[in-house]
């Protein structure tokens, strides 16, 4: 049980939960002839329903009195919010399908870290806490240079495009787009950004969870299961609605398809998917209530490197030219740094040598620039 601040672990948990952020879509190659909205149907089921209210069965002992004591406001803000997410999760499978998992991951996991990381301490009224000290700084430095590394990465992208011909993009990603997929990734990013405005929410079920029994590390579970079965809702009403439209109802009935396997693999996926999830609220009490808000950006800054990992090793990045690599190579390394600055910034608070603002925050920020700067990966011109 985590009871007291570990961040240690806490990075630990959230660098696993990037890992099953990344790794998620691996099993959608092993479907056949089924349609998208088909599979991504039972992904929604299992991933959104069964796997978070089985674990929530488990775990919370209370549950139902726990979902029961909270405020209406409260549950349908959570409910609202993983609605939103469900809005962009939507699309998420389809920035995979013309990005590949490599680059859409990058874009996506970007701008939900971005908007999911920052703008929750800011609508709560806990604006202060980003920059509350060095040790604060730091933290919300290494956040920035996340970003950076993820605009390095989607400029591996665009400079993908500009090498390979049409033939060897869709080898690795069968619809490669860039454009269309840019565009899906937007709306995806920024909307999949409900995920972490609803989990932050939800302090009224942790604090009911936890009184009336529930260990502190499972704390966030009753959360979780609110705002899952808000994307729930969208995700269904959505894939059968496409099922009528597309006449692909069939896909589920149809002999002539591997119909158990195809339940198997995107229940697989789904499970895979929801873990990420899991392991940020399970690791986020180890942080500490002033380090919780940088979960979803540890998260989905892990999740952008592995899945660069993942998108090298299914052949995504074949053939591409030595400036694509440098700049993917520089994103990844400019990720890794922002790990580092955050573990420190971490560190700081946990040991509790983080100083006031006005008094050497300036240092820290110097401090951790300088490392940047000791790590910079030369970059080839990029011709406009």
């Amino acid at each position: 049980m985590i009871e007291t601040a570990n961040p240690a672990v806490g990075m630990l948990l959230f660098t696993l939960g990037g890992l099953a952020g990344a790794v998620f879509a691996l099993p959608f190659k092993g479907i056949k002839r089924w349609s998208y909205e088909s599979y991504w149907l039972f992904y929604a089921i299992f991933g959104l329903i069964v796997f978070p209210w089985f674990l929530a069965l488990v775990t919370v002992p209370n549950l139902m009195d726990v979902l029961k004591s909270a405020p209406l406001t409260v549950l349908g803000r959570c409910f609202g919010f993983g609605a939103l997410w469900g809005l962009g999760g939507l699309t998420w499978g389809l920035m995979i399908r013309y990005l590949g998992i490599g680059l859409g991951l990058a874009i996506g996991c970007g701008l939900c870290s971005a908007t999911g990381t920052l703008i929750p301490p800011i609508v709560t009224g806990h604006a202060a806490d980003l920059v509350a000290d060095a040790g604060a700084l730091v933290v919300l430095l290494g956040v920035v240079c996340t970003l950076i590394g993820i605009a390095f990465v989607g400029l591996a992208g665009k400079s993908k495009e500009g090498e390979l011909s049409e033939e060897a993009k869709k080898e690795a990603v069968a619809e490669f787009d860039f454009k269309k997929g840019m565009i899906v990734a937007l709306f995806s990013g920024i909307a999949s950004a409900g995920m972490n405005f609803g989990l932050q929410g939800g302090k009224v079920l942790e604090e009911a969870a936890v009184a009336g029994g529930t260990a502190v590390k499972w704390q966030g579970i009753p959360v979780l299961v609110v705002v899952l079965l808000g994307g729930f809702v969208v995700n269904v009403t959505w894939c059968l609605s496409q099922n009528i439209k597309n006449k692909s109802m069939g896909d589920y009935t149809n002999k002539d398809t591997p119909i158990r396997a195809n339940i198997m693999f995107a229940g697989i996926a789904g499970i895979i998917w929801a873990m990420q999830f899991v392991f940020q609220k399970v690791g986020e009490p180890a942080m500490g209530k002033d380090l919780a808000y940088i979960s979803f950006a540890i998260v989905m800054g892990s999740a952008i490197f592995f899945s660069s990992l993942v998108g090298v090793m299914t052949g995504e990045w074949k053939g591409v030219g030595s400036k694509t690599k440098r700049l993917l190579s520089s994103g990844v390394a400019v990720l890794l740094l922002s790990f580092c600055i955050i573990s420190f910034g971490n560190k700081m608070k946990s040991s509790g040598s983080a100083t006031p603002v006005k008094a050497d925050a300036a240092a820290a920020v110097e401090s951790a620039a300088g490392a940047i700067d000791a790590a910079k990966v030369e970059l080839p011109p990029v011709k406009k």
